[in-house]
């Protein structure tokens, strides 16, 4: 895998984390709020293995919202905002842009991100997404478990939440 895959399959993992939730729902928000934050670890299982873990704040829904990764000490990372007028990522000084969300994801790591799915598991629905499988079993105690089987390298992420 050439350093250019290897980065943009990071920046995935990441936005995947990031979206799928390592999610603390805000206390005085109803439990179908739009707004969530937490830290999540995405592994992916490459040659060699590869670990990310952020910080992050999800606002929003599938038709628009933004998410933003940050860094232990709160540095912001990237930033991800979507609408019907399109996606854009900014890292740093860097933007790109596509038309859709599910068009950025591809460019970045080879496949569309599951996001309708995302935003099941971090209400603790089974939604399902292809290549990817959630383990739900323990939402309840604030922990999600998610793996990607398909595409190759398989990845696996964890969220630990305030249920």
């Amino acid at each position: 895998m050439t350093r250019f895959a290897r980065w943009r399959l990071a920046l995935l993992g990441a936005v995947v984390l990031t979206l799928a939730g390592c999610a603390t729902s805000r206390p005085d928000a109803p439990r179908d709020a739009s707004s969530w934050s937490g830290r999540l670890a995405l592994t992916v299982h490459s040659e060699p293995p590869q670990s990310y873990s952020a910080g992050f704040e999800l606002r929003g829904a599938l038709a628009a919202g933004e998410l933003q990764l940050t860094s232990p000490l709160g540095t912001v990372l990237a930033s991800v905002h979507w609408s019907a007028q399109g996606a854009e990522l900014r890292q740093g000084t860097q933007v790109t842009r596509r038309p859709s969300l599910d068009e950025l994801t591809t460019d970045l790591g080879g496949t569309p991100l599951p996001v309708a799915a995302l935003f099941g598991w971090l209400q603790g629905q089974a939604a399902e997404a292809d290549g990817w499988k959630a383990d739900l079993s323990r939402h309840a105690d604030g922990r999600v478990l998610a793996r990607r089987l398909q595409p190759l390298p398989t990845a696996e992420l964890r969220l630990v939440f305030q249920p």
